[in-house]
């Protein structure tokens, strides 16, 4: 896989939704208040009365109206031909295998992946636009046929036209999207040869931490990097000290397979600096190390898989031949905290092995196909109720086409890439671990120290030059990763530019101006803030997919749970802001 997915933290996700939910409540409240006031006595009668309506409208919910207003909007998606998308799907189904090869040959992983992936993305590709298109011209096609008014007239309230929307889009999302993945699970095992079936399985991994170390033994923020465009993996060096080093937690007993073997699957990538002999693969080793007990243990060298997974399976019992002394992986390798560590290193001089962290990984018992796959059809779930969320609420404030234009927007704006790029604008500063360069320099200080200890000579000196050039780099570093880029906010980089100033020199002291131009800065960074924070993030839901297609078990703590997490924040925010819009509206508008 070419992405990491991390665990989410789930205090900082509650309060980041928290905090902006509370923002834009404030913000509408505030704008809502101010133009009151400014119609004097009868705009805070009307206000009062506007929150008094909402808190009534609140409290007298009624399941019943609410479900009778789902019926009926699914029974309008089926007379507006919302299931002849399956009719787009039979026929690519129909079609498909004839491109997609297989049949009773040999089929590779590769061509398994092709599979899984073709499937996943054409349920979602079919389902997330039919559930657009339906939700962004739901209401307000209701409004230019007036259809909307015999309801409004009765006893249902408005809130309820909302939440029987987003359930009625719901349910006939639902009902395709059901029928599209069991449909998609039987090509799939039907097309996939029987004897190939058991690459159709669900790889459970347990994923360490990855750190590095360089050429001389000076631990690293990241290995080298050969020359790609894209950083995700880095490179050590062949038959030097470069080492990388896994750190798993939780590690015990339960761990081992029914044979007592420490299952360690990896892919790791090759650089060659020069050709060699290419019927041979890279040889690399590994180190188990307790740093409690200062004891190590170096498996055999053992041949890299170029382009695919190589499963190692180490015994519990650590020995070699002639040597009397063994080792019990469990007992002697693993700390009181539970922790091992597994240190990596190329053995081929002058050669290079990439890896990134998610590159090795201690294997599990595998999980059923089926699990993984309905998993990875749970995302696309959510991502559609998402999706009717937002159409929805945009609908009631917007016409159809702005509506379906702005929810595509916020899509696309979701992705990883857009994220990245609002978080360096508003923050000042892309996001690294500093955790991280905090160890790195800790340990450099422990180098330092053993350097300056060394007797004198030239290889003191070398040390001890080589020791302090690394540790002050990375105390620069991380320095600046905590103070933030310099050159301050919108107004200031103006002023900067327009007054020659580099982003280093101290803005005058004592000006009131700079004072309140910061100021201003402050509160521009704010309502940024809370802007990206309105955008959903959508790596989460891509990734699942890929998860099952690369032979994975979808992980709940890294990919169900946020993915929930944003549809529940979502949830209410869309429904009230719906609600209001669809208040204050004047239904005469078409």
């Amino acid at each position: 896989m070419s992405f990491d997915a991390q665990p989410i933290v789930f205090s900082e996700a509650i309060l980041a939704w928290l905090m902006t939910a509370g923002g834009m409540m404030l913000l509408v409240l505030g704008v809502s208040f101010l133009s009151a006031l400014s119609q004097g006595n009868s705009g805070l009668k009307m206000f009062s009365s506007e929150v008094g309506g909402v808190l009534s409208d609140l409290i007298s919910l009624s399941p019943r109206r609410i479900w009778a207003l789902a019926k009926l909007t699914f029974i309008e998606a089926y007379r507006r031909k919302a299931l002849a998308v399956f009719v787009v799907f039979a026929l690519l189904f129909m079609f498909a295998g004839w491109f997609m090869g297989g049949g009773d040959g040999d089929i590779t992983n590769d061509q398994v992946k092709v599979y899984v992936s073709f499937v996943l993305r054409a349920i979602s590709w079919l389902t997330l636009p039919m559930a657009l298109v339906l939700s962004s011209f739901g209401i307000p096609e209701d409004i230019r046929i007036r259809s909307l008014h015999t309801v409004v007239t009765k006893p249902a309230r408005r809130l309820e036209i909302v939440m029987g929307r987003v359930l009625g889009f719901t349910l006939i999302g639902t009902l395709v999207l059901s029928v599209m993945s069991v449909v998609g699970w039987i090509w799939i095992v039907r097309e996939i040869p029987a004897k190939a079936q058991e690459m159709l399985v669900c790889r459970v991994p347990v994923k360490g931490e990855l750190t590095f170390v360089d050429r001389d033994g000076v631990p690293a923020e990241k290995g080298i990097n050969t020359g790609d465009i894209v950083d995700f993996r880095s490179y050590i060096e062949g038959a030097t000290k470069a080492r990388a080093i896994w750190t798993f937690d939780g590690i015990d007993e339960s761990v081992l397979d029914s044979e007592g073997n420490l299952n360690l699957e990896n892919q790791f990538f090759a650089f060659r600096s020069y050709k060699g002999d290419m019927n041979h693969q890279l040889l690399y080793d590994f180190q188990f190390r307790n740093p409690e007990k200062k004891i190590s243990f170096t498996t055999n060298p053992m041949e890299m898989g170029e382009f695919r997974g190589v499963r190692n399976k180490i015994a519990r019992k650590l020995e070699r031949p002639g040597d009397e002394k063994t080792y019990d992986l469990i007992k002697d390798f693993v700390t009181s905290k539970g922790t091992l560590t597994v240190e990596v290193s190329c053995i081929d001089r002058e050669q290079y092995l990439g890896m990134a962290r998610p590159d090795l990984f201690i294997r599990l018992p595998d999980r059923s196909f089926a699990a993984g796959y309905f998993k990875a059809v749970l995302g696309i779930e959510l991502m559609m109720i998402l999706v009717i969320l937002i159409s929805v609420c945009s609908s009631t404030f917007l016409k159809g086409p702005i509506a379906a234009l702005l929810t595509f927007v916020l899509l696309i704006l979701g992705g990883e890439d857009s994220h990245k790029f609002m978080d360096q604008l508003v923050t000042g500063r892309s996001k690294e671990n500093t955790a991280v360069l905090e160890q790195q320099v800790k340990q450099l200080e422990g180098v330092y120290i053993e350097a300056m200890k060394m007797p004198d000579s030239d290889e003191k000196q070398a040390a001890v030059q080589a020791a302090k050039k690394k540790l002050q780099a990375r105390r620069i570093k991380l320095e600046t990763i905590k103070n933030g880029f310099k050159g301050g906010g919108f107004l200031e980089s103006i002023y900067r530019i327009y007054t020659h100033m580099n982003d280093t020199t101290e803005l005058p002291e004592g000006n009131p101006a700079m004072k309140i131009m910061v100021g201003v800065d402050n509160q521009l960074t704010g309502f940024l803030w809370l802007c990206k924070q309105i955008i959903p993030r959508l790596a989460t839901f891509n990734n699942m997919s890929e998860y099952v297609a690369n032979g994975f078990d979808v992980p709940w703590d890294s990919a169900l749970l946020p993915c929930v997490l944003v549809t529940l924040g979502y949830l209410l925010p869309c429904i009230l802001l719906g609600y209001f819009a669809l208040r204050v509206r004047e239904l005469e508008s078409k």
